[in-house]
């Protein structure tokens, strides 16, 4: 089997009048993140991440911030979308590993309903998905509560 690595990274910032949209999930929050998108940092790592072991360039080429038609779009979309992109070049996804750093809120809790949701959408099994959530210990941008990032590495393969 050929294997490859990728790695995402992406931020985006906390403000009041969104939902928080995280991993698929929506989260109950008194803040959201803000993007062209729903924002779903998680999720935008995770497809930079695909993406990159692909060899296909990142979430932005793919899905534009300034086109009109992913203004507001579910972030699970994009999640999809990417694994058809993977499955036209005849990759697969091998395993995800990705972090979220946040203060607030306690996002454990909601790992397994994140999980769950990305396995369904990538059609394999939810153990090869795996979140973890950290904090910053209130030093920096994540610190302070102005914004939310995510990490992620995905290995995907060819037959």
């Amino acid at each position: 089997m050929q294997l490859r690595v990728g790695q995402g990274y992406d931020v985006h910032r906390l403000v009041p009048g969104r939902e928080l949209w995280l991993g698929g999930i929506l989260i109950p929050f008194e803040k959201g993140l803000l993007g062209h998108s729903d924002a779903d940092v998680l999720i935008h790592a995770i497809c930079d991440a695909l993406l990159g072991a692909a060899g296909l360039r990142d979430i932005g080429f793919h899905f534009q911030d300034n086109a009109g038609e992913y203004k507001n779009i579910d972030s699970k979309i994009l999640f999809k979308r990417t694994i058809d992109l993977l499955a036209e070049k005849q990759w697969e996804v091998v395993n995800i590993d990705a972090t979220l750093l946040a203060e607030r809120p306690k996002i454990n809790p909601y790992i397994p309903q994140m999980q769950a949701c990305l396995a369904e959408l990538a059609q394999v099994d939810q153990e090869i998905i795996s979140i973890k959530a950290t904090t910053s210990e209130k030093m920096g941008f994540v610190g302070r509560e102005e914004g939310m990032a995510a990490m992620a590495v995905a290995l995907i393969g060819r037959k």
